[in-house]
């Protein structure tokens, strides 16, 4: 990544102008850099922020300018069967995965040549265009770099337990991989009340992390892992989740868990890359797998839930930050993640 300067036109209709304070790291903008997701040029990268609304376009209603608000990157549409049923996740009509706004252009420019906000966000820069829709207002006592990271890692983990599994009291868990989102997999358990929470990673600092955050057992990741889980859970776990995106940990998944079990798939891996599963095996032993984006989740709804729940001590978001940095510490903070030795790190502006 390169610093540099972009022309930002203002908020069309229907669209604020953020002055951003925050951009969380996420292995999402790992997975562009290193051409594993394609994405138009030249990107602005980010999509895990929050900030200060400093513009309104025509016709905004919700919000106004000095609100505090975490963006939204899953850019619903809010008219197709999807949105309308309550699965905003699964809108049929989202152009934020092409980076552009939901009319298919963008307000940033390099040069004269039109830049490319990731996932219609665009954080990690001072300031981001988007929808309406996609700021949510949350409480000006919220910390900045918590807020940012309600609006992906947070979202994602906390749904992944409550809207794709549901996840109910006492029932055993496992996560492999503790970064961002496998910490707030973690969270989502310990608020379900499942128990035991079995946390698998390969660094020790980070089952130190899940510990702090909610994890009853930390396994480290090694050849005996299966049979670790299987003696913790009596057989093995109720539900397992997978938050790396590694094909090798999702082909293993379904040995964490009992007959019956679940299996949620919450890490993204490569494009096109085929998962080898025993389909038989799935069958007789009777495992559901689950399929989650973006938590499955309403951000509308969500976003201040989980605010309230930070803000009341009862959900440690905190554990997830291993550093804050500046803008021009961010290619450090990349190399960090694929050497696995961090959670998160933000990004203050």
């Amino acid at each position: 990544m390169e610093i540099t300067d972009i022309t930002v036109a203002p908020p069309k209709r229907g669209e604020v102008l953020v002055r951003m304070r925050a951009s969380g790291v996420c292995g999402s903008d790992r997975h562009v850099l290193d051409g594993e997701w394609s994405v138009p040029h030249p990107t602005v990268m980010g999509h895990e922020g929050a900030g200060v609304i400093e513009q309104v376009g025509d016709g905004v209603e919700g919000v106004q300018v000095g609100d505090h608000v975490v963006l939204v990157w899953n850019q619903e549409c809010r008219r197709c069967v999807n949105c309308l049923s309550g699965k905003p996740w699964a809108c049929t009509e989202l152009r934020s995965n092409e980076c552009v706004m939901p009319d298919g252009t963008t307000r940033l420019a390099i040069d004269g040549d039109a830049a490319y906000p990731y996932i219609a966000v665009g954080s990690m820069s001072e300031v981001a265009v988007v929808p309406a829709s996609a700021a949510i207002v949350v409480p000006p006592e919220l910390p900045f770099d918590v807020a940012a990271l309600l609006g992906c890692s947070v979202h994602t983990g906390l749904g992944a337990v409550v809207n794709s599994a549901r996840v109910t009291a006492g029932e055993s868990a496992v996560v492999v991989g503790c970064g961002g989102v496998g910490l707030s997999i973690v969270m989502g358990l310990r608020l379900a009340g499942a128990s035991p929470i079995i946390a698998i990673d390969r660094n020790p600092e980070k089952l130190e992390l899940a510990l702090a955050a909610g994890a009853t057992h930390a396994v480290l990741a090694d050849d005996s892992t299966p049979q670790r889980v299987e003696d913790l859970t009596g057989g093995g776990a109720d539900v397992a989740f997978e938050a790396i995106g590694n094909p090798h940990t999702i082909a293993a998944l379904p040995s964490q868990v009992r007959p019956g079990g679940r299996i949620v798939f919450v890490g993204m891996p490569p494009e096109d890359t085929p998962i080898p599963f025993d389909v038989l095996d799935l069958c007789y032993r009777g495992i559901t797998a689950i399929a989650c984006n973006y938590g499955n989740g309403v951000p509308a709804r969500d976003f201040p839930r989980y605010a309230q729940l930070y803000l009341a001590g009862r959900l440690p978001v905190d554990t997830l930050i291993s550093r804050h940095i500046t803008l021009d510490q961010v290619n450090e903070a990349f190399a960090a993640m694929r050497a696995g030795s961090d959670a998160r790190n933000v990004i203050l502006f």
